[in-house]
């Protein structure tokens, strides 16, 4: 087995991402036409009103772009299908999978021993402090599969060190 070699992969599903694509530019869609349909008899309420929805809609591309990436794990990293690594898998020490968890819907969070860059792809993955989480718009079937097998290869490594 090469270290190249993808163990694992978590892509979007195609049903959750649209329903979720949906309702950020419905949401987006209408904050803008209720500010210019039926305007708030403040400016400042019709300027925040705009503001937001146009928000909501550059969010509703950001998770357009990020959709079409999916999350792949190797012997050595967990990155998207980009290429952009995440983290390491020297660098982690546990994979969080707990129904009350800080982790994305349908997905996981993996502890690392040293703080990461902030960075997120909405609706795929994000990255804070010790924690990077995987999931979202992601079929929890292969966030599943990757977090066990994500498990199974730190216990592993932790028990080849601790001999």
């Amino acid at each position: 087995m090469t270290d190249s070699e993808i163990l694992a992969t978590v892509m979007p599903s195609t049903t959750r991402r649209y329903a979720g694509l949906a309702m950020l530019a419905l949401l987006g869609g209408l904050l803008v036409y209720i500010a210019l349909a039926t305007p708030p008899a403040s400016l400042a309420w019709r300027f925040t009103l705009l503001a937001l929805g146009g928000l909501v809609l550059w969010m509703a591309e950001l998770m357009r772009r990020a959709t079409l990436h999916g999350v792949v794990l190797t012997r050595d990293e967990l990155r998207t299908t980009d290429g952009r690594v995440l983290a390491r898998v020297e660098d982690m020490t546990g994979v969080v999978r707990g129904s009350f968890s800080l982790k994305p819907s349908n997905g996981f969070s993996v502890l690392t021993k040293t703080s990461q860059d902030k960075a997120w792809a909405p609706g795929i993955w994000w990255r804070f402090g010790k924690r990077v989480g995987v999931g979202g718009v992601t079929a929890a079937s292969q966030a599943k599969f990757m977090s066990e097998i994500l498990a199974a290869m730190l216990a592993d490594n932790e028990s080849r060190c601790c001999r």
